[in-house]
């Protein structure tokens, strides 16, 4: 919708939406949080938008690069995702050749997960872009604050 405004237009939403009141919202972490994720993932799906990458496809694209033959279940938890989430996931990049799967000889019902060639390739290229909009994110946090804010963060994740 707010493309469809006109810069005047969209200021005037942008005001009424910093006049609603946010209730409790207002002092929870975890609401705060769940807004700056999302503009996040929406800013880095727009630097990436021709390589149709959802943030979440290409933190599991990383995640198997770094750690090929990861089973599906490791898979999941180090991306936070449960299988809900992640098969559908995984279907879409083995669909579009970028992951392959192979049975794990010693259990039949787990697969190993790697990159492709095809997948290699894009890693690297999404990376660049991954790392330009990490710098951007740096100025708003801080160099000097980085890692104290990653640390902060990974608590969290363990909540």
């Amino acid at each position: 919708m707010a493309k469809s405004l006109g810069k005047a237009g969209r200021r005037r939403e942008k005001n009424a939406e910093e006049a609603l009141r946010l209730g409790p919202l207002a002092d929870f972490i975890g609401f705060h949080l769940r807004l700056a994720q999302e503009a996040s993932f929406q800013a880095f799906a727009r630097r990436v938008r021709g390589y149709q990458m959802r943030p979440g496809r290409f933190a599991v694209l990383a995640l198997i690069g770094e750690n090929p033959g990861i089973s599906q279940t490791a898979l999941g938890r180090a991306a936070g995702r449960d299988k809900s989430t992640l098969t559908p996931a995984l279907n879409d990049l083995v669909r579009r050749a970028l992951v392959k799967r192979r049975r794990v000889a010693s259990d039949r019902r787990s697969y190993a997960l790697s990159l492709t060639v095809k997948g290699k390739r894009l890693l690297d290229e999404l990376t660049l872009h991954a790392r330009a909009h990490d710098r951007v994110l740096d100025e708003i946090v801080g160099l000097r604050h980085k890692a104290g804010f990653i640390r902060t963060l990974r608590r969290l994740a363990m909540v």
